[in-house]
């Protein structure tokens, strides 16, 4: 039995820029799940039957308690992705090493048109 709720979640990203954005873990849509200690895991594909990930973001615990979570990209990950559209979740793994996604949705990564 899932103890937090998945929900879906579309946003973009800048090509050739450091992209990082907070989101919530909760358990019923509004209150927040303790995920203190606990490990996120992320990854975006072309489609969910992609063999391989096109970036790994960074999943970082910001404030447990409230169940704050961060994904990062770094303007040297972002530059590397094609512009358009993808598709991403995220996997919480709780202290019994149950694996829980609590989010997914589309990405959608805009053309960087300034190349230094």
């Amino acid at each position: 039995m899932a103890v937090t709720q998945k929900t879906a979640v579309n946003f973009s990203i800048d090509q050739g820029a450091d992209f990082s954005k907070e989101f919530t873990v909760t358990t019923d849509g509004s209150t927040a799940y303790d995920i203190s200690g606990l490990t996120l895991q992320s990854q975006m594909r072309k489609s969910y039957d992609s063999s391989s990930a096109t970036a790994t973001f960074t999943a970082s615990v910001v404030t447990g308690s409230s169940g704050i979570y961060k994904l990062v990209l770094s303007n040297s990950t972002t530059a590397g992705i094609t512009a358009g559209r993808y598709v991403y979740d995220v996997e919480l793994i709780l202290s019994d090493s149950t694996i829980e996604k609590v989010q997914y949705g589309i990405v959608t990564v805009n053309p960087e048109a300034t190349k230094v």
